[in-house]
């Protein structure tokens, strides 16, 4: 997957501040704020980066992602920023988001071209992207208490399902459309539109 960074500080964000598209506060800490167009990605959509362990939660977007597989990524600082520049990841979706609360966010904007686009391409996949993908693999014991954490387990209890890794990976150049599955047998998180430009 194609990422990118921006700042609250860059010229095309002053008009926002440090606000997200939600309205909020963009986010730097445990979970970071991302940019992405929302009919790719629903806004609340929270995915992890495998090769640096960060967590990212879409609450925004930009009228240059639209229509594109791009995910950019919130650094608080200009130096973060530069520092990530472009880079392709491979990407774990931990929560997939809200279609509706994408549509009620966005219908209200539809006076630019990018959001009409955005609404348009949700509109036209809503049963795709409102039901559910493929999740990360839970950690039980990272999320119990600590007293759960502790206790050893019940030898005759079955162990949790396994659940599948959502995965996006650039293919060889000759592989129609730009992607092609990785040497894994997880399903891949396939963006919906490949020849989009990026």
């Amino acid at each position: 997957m194609r990422t990118t960074a921006y700042t609250h500080t860059e010229g095309d964000h002053l008009q926002y501040a440090n606000r997200n598209a939600c309205g909020d506060c963009l986010q730097a800490g445990p979970v970071n704020s991302a940019s992405c167009d929302w009919s790719r990605w629903p806004v609340g959509t929270i995915f992890r980066v495998q090769e640096t362990g960060e967590t990212f939660a879409v609450d925004d977007y930009g009228w240059a992602l639209s229509g594109t597989n791009t995910i950019d990524l919130y650094k608080p600082s200009r130096s973060a920023m530069n520092a990530w520049g472009t880079r392709r990841i491979h990407l774990e979706i931990v929560r997939w988001g809200d279609v509706q609360r994408s549509l009620a966010i966005l219908e209200s904007r539809t006076k630019f071209a990018h959001v009409r686009r955005m609404v348009s391409e949700i509109k036209s996949r809503y049963a795709e992207l409102a039901k559910s993908f493929p999740l990360a693999p839970a950690n039980p014991v990272a999320s119990a208490p600590p007293a759960a954490a502790a206790a050893p387990r019940v030898a005759a209890e079955p162990p949790p399902p396994p659940r599948a890794i959502a995965v996006a990976t650039v293919a060889a150049p000759s592989s129609p459309g730009g992607f092609a599955p990785p040497p894994q047998t997880h399903p891949l998180l396939t963006p919906f539109n490949a020849n989009a430009p990026r």
